[in-house]
């Protein structure tokens, strides 16, 4: 089992390899003394997600360079797999999410958050499905930490450990948006600015719209003082990140993304 600590600020929520006295209430990591039978428990299904907001930059810990893989390359691995249980059950993963012992998740150094691989233990033929969330494990030779569901389909609870083989399963963005922006619960905004005049910020409202071809949504703060300027709303993270990059790239150096809950529309 993995031993996981304080993550790093704004980049690694979930796992790693010091404990916190804080975080979490348990200071070592257990299963739980009782849980419901795990063998019903099906194969994390894969379906095209855009990437998280959170946990998908290149990063260092402890003097080393991991470097987020890209999800459209193939990418295959052999090593040791870990599990994780009780201790993190119920607090945040890398990429914002709760984590939950029960569900067909993992956590690995560099795939990108949210991704799909196939888990093969190499020593019993056993294979599951997981959606990486999380990051971690950071022991030498452990590439890929389960969660408790997962470890307990691949028959890896009982040592520990196991060797393991596992294949990213890769996605394509479906060409009809309305295969999966229905199952995307948030809008994203590129805020680029914020002013307390209310016609200057019509005026760069329009400016704004004008120069980037896009929405503007002009959000008011609750105590009426300040108007912030943001383009979107977007479904498509990547359509806000290509926004983003290009506002940093302008006279918005200090452009960044937001996330907004939006409500689904119940299907007919």
């Amino acid at each position: 089992m993995r031993i996981t600590p304080i993550f790093l600020a704004l980049l690694i929520a979930g796992c790693s390899s010091t404990p916190s006295d804080e975080r979490y209430e348990l200071a070592d990591d257990v299963a739980p003394t009782s849980s419901p039978t795990l063998d019903h428990i099906e194969d994390a299904q894969p379906r095209y997600e855009p990437f998280s907001l959170a946990g998908n930059k290149d990063y260092t810990l402890r003097g080393k360079d991991y470097k987020i893989v890209r999800g459209d390359q193939p990418f295959i691995e052999e090593g040791y797999a870990s599990w994780y249980g009780q201790k993190f059950h119920g607090h945040k993963t890398s990429n914002g999410e709760i984590y939950d012992m029960y569900s067909m998740t993992a956590a690995h150094k560099t795939l990108p958050l949210p991704s799909y691989v196939k888990v093969t233990n190499t020593k019993n033929g056993k294979t599951a499905i997981v959606r990486v969330n999380d990051r971690g494990p950071f022991h030498d030779g452990r590439i890929i930490d389960l969660s408790m569901a997962a470890a307990a389909r691949l028959d890896v609870i009982k040592n520990g450990t196991a060797p393991v083989r596992i294949e990213l399963i890769r996605i394509a963005k479906p060409a009809n948006p309305d295969e999966w922006q229905s199952a995307n619960p948030n809008f994203y905004f590129v805020q680029l600015a914020a002013v307390t005049d209310a016609e200057k910020a019509e005026a760069m409202a329009a400016q704004l719209k004008q120069e980037f071809a896009s929405p503007i949504d002009t959000q008011k703060s609750d105590a009426g003082e300040v108007y912030r300027l943001r383009l979107g709303p977007f479904i498509d993270r990547d359509e806000a990140v290509s926004l983003r990059d290009k506002a940093k790239s302008s006279h918005y150096p200090q452009a960044f993304i937001i996330t907004s809950k939006r409500e689904l529309e119940p299907k007919s």
